[in-house]
């Protein structure tokens, strides 16, 4: 990730739900990076990660507004916070 911009994660989740929410962020003109550490393990040779849970990331400025959109589009996946 960038140092000169900070990224907070704002998604946890299959990737199918992760590449449904990059593209509503699209819509919305938010930028948004995937961090998939079980399949970058399986590369490097070690393991790291849990299979089929990839993270979703967003520049700090549009946290909120992102947080919002995967809320109400996958709402039972925040049912714990």
């Amino acid at each position: 990730m960038s140092e000169e911009e900070s990224y907070k994660r704002v998604y946890t989740g299959p990737e199918t739900n992760v590449q449904y929410l990059q593209e509503l962020f699209e819509k919305e003109g938010l930028h948004s990076r995937v961090r998939n550490d079980f399949d970058s393990g399986l590369r490097a040779g070690f393991g790291g990660g849990l299979p089929g849970q990839v993270l979703l990331f967003v520049l700090d400025k549009d946290y909120q507004k992102a947080l919002k959109i995967a809320r109400e589009t996958f709402p039972k996946d925040f049912d714990n916070e």
